[in-house]
């Protein structure tokens, strides 16, 4: 295996990024501003700073989409950036894996492989592997002989459910439910209850805020235009309010866990029954939805110790141990 590696995992909120040569993860926003429709302004974490604040002139944009790849022109420069500073200003020949969903056409599968192909990386090879497979490496579960794992990842724009077993993937459904409905939900709670918009920033913060001023006992404080008077103001927001604006999508996440779990064959069903549910991905985080999964399906729930980057530490296993890498795999042109 070339030591120059690099395994990469495109979220719609963060892009994550395994060097070999370091055994490090970078992980940082996915975003890019474009000044002037042709100027790369900034990408990143820098480029994140600006959102919801940059002038006219200044375009800021995911490249990513519901999972797949709706901007790639974007992707590439956001990757080919990284990538360039990871190897210190100088390209050189590397191996690279990326993880992809399952449930998404093939179409949309290649553009992963195409995406780096086409960045101008000098890629030795592209090997792409599922990314249920890396979230269960990642989360410590052997993959290739475990039967019955199933594993719900709750990402920025989709939540992917699968069921693994003997190294493949059984079922697989990715719906467009995540951190962003989250954030969306909270925001529409926010001004219907009290004539206030704030902005997607704010609305992420309460969210990922909310268990701690839970167990404090106390509202929330944000910052807003009010829809009235248009001036701005400060406001405390109850968090049962947030808690309510949160519980449909919990609900829709719940609603299709059952759907997988009603598939599947009744002998790797007693085996979920034994093990429970692996959760991870960033939007796992929110509070109170591991406790609703486990209510709402009567399975444990196992929540990922770092469950933002349990997909690419997965990859970064392939990379690493010879007796996962069979389950990566070339999509075409460059063989294993």
């Amino acid at each position: 295996m070339n030591n120059l590696s690099f395994g990469i995992d495109l979220g719609t909120s963060n892009i994550r990024i395994y060097n070999r040569s370091d055994d490090n993860v970078m992980m940082e926003k996915n975003v890019i501003a474009i000044e002037n429709k042709r100027t790369v302004f900034a990408y990143g974490d820098s480029a994140f700073e600006m959102y919801e604040k940059a002038p006219g002139n200044i375009n800021i944009t995911y490249p990513l989409t519901n999972g797949v790849i709706a901007d790639i022109k974007n992707m590439e420069i956001i990757v080919r950036f990284f990538i360039t500073g990871l190897m210190g200003g100088n390209v050189r020949p590397a191996d690279y894996f990326i993880a992809v969903p399952t449930d998404v056409t093939e179409v949309e599968k290649r553009a992963f492989y195409d995406l780096i192909k086409e960045s101008n990386l000098k890629a030795k090879r592209i090997l792409v592997v599922e990314k249920a497979l890396a979230d269960g490496l990642g989360i410590d579960i052997d993959v290739k002989n475990s039967q019955g794992a199933f594993i719900v990842d709750v990402g920025f724009d989709t939540t992917e459910i699968s069921i693994l077993s003997l190294g493949g993937i059984v079922l697989s459904r990715l719906i467009k439910t995540g951190g962003l409905k989250f954030d969306e939900a909270i925001k529409s709670a926010i001004r219907k209850e009290y004539s206030l918009f704030i902005g997607g920033k704010t609305a992420e913060n309460v969210k990922i805020n909310l268990r701690e001023l839970e167990e404090k006992g106390e509202n929330a404080v944000v910052y807003g235009r009010d829809i009235v008077s248009g001036l701005p103001v400060e406001r405390e927001i109850s968090t049962a309010i947030i808690n309510s604006a949160l519980e449909e999508h919990f609900n829709t996440i719940i609603d299709n866990i059952k759907f997988i779990l009603e598939r599947t064959p009744p002998e790797l069903s007693a085996d979920i029954y034994r093990k429970g549910l692996y959760l991870t991905g960033g939007g796992s985080m929110v509070n109170n939805l591991a406790e609703r999964i486990a209510n709402g399906t009567g399975l444990k729930v196992n929540l990922a110790k770092e469950p933002q980057l349990s997909a690419v530490k997965g990859i970064a296993k392939v990379i690493n141990d010879e007796n996962f890498r069979s389950v990566a795999y070339s999509i075409e042109g460059m063989g294993k």
